[in-house]
């Protein structure tokens, strides 16, 4: 991510999983968003796909647990002026919750902006080891994480499901 905004030559920026994509107009919210000079990161809400009623359930709260924290995932595309990435030295060189800590060193420049327009992002790792498994992990190693847990185990535990 640190090499993509390095040869990267705008002055925004937007990290986005390969297995997200990004609403019709999604360049113009993003300007519009950032125009206010105080304003320097954001992010999108989300929906998961293929949708089903517990994932719906699942992209609300992850939706609602951004906006009141201020932590943004790259599930939800985050948008950052270059040089507030540069004044904060990027992405941390950390296997697992670099999203999280980015957030966290960008939160004190500023609140992010959260766009209630959606981004889609796939469905597959929540199908694959099941929603509610899915969930219990994300909050062990966001828990673990928070504790002081290292990232490069905590990446293994992620891999492994």
């Amino acid at each position: 991510m640190n090499a993509g905004a390095h040869a990267a030559s705008s002055d925004t920026l937007l990290f986005l999983h390969v297995d997200t994509e990004l609403p019709p107009g999604a360049d113009a919210m993003i300007a519009a968003a950032l125009a206010p000079p105080k304003r320097v990161w954001g992010r999108f809400d989300v929906r998961i796909v293929p949708a089903t009623p517990l994932l719906a359930i699942v992209a609300r709260l992850m939706n609602l647990r951004s906006r009141l924290s201020g932590i943004a995932t790259g599930d939800q595309a985050i948008f950052v002026r270059r040089s507030a990435f540069v004044a904060i030295g990027g992405y941390p060189d950390i296997p697992l919750m670099e999203d999280i800590e980015l957030s966290k060193r960008l939160k004190r420049m500023s609140k992010p902006i959260c766009l209630r327009t959606r981004v889609s992002t796939s469905a597959r790792r929540w199908l694959k080891y099941g929603v509610v498994r899915t969930i219990f992990l994300m909050w062990r190693l966001r828990l673990a994480y928070s504790l002081g847990a290292d990232p490069l185990k905590l990446a293994r535990r992620y891999g492994d499901g």
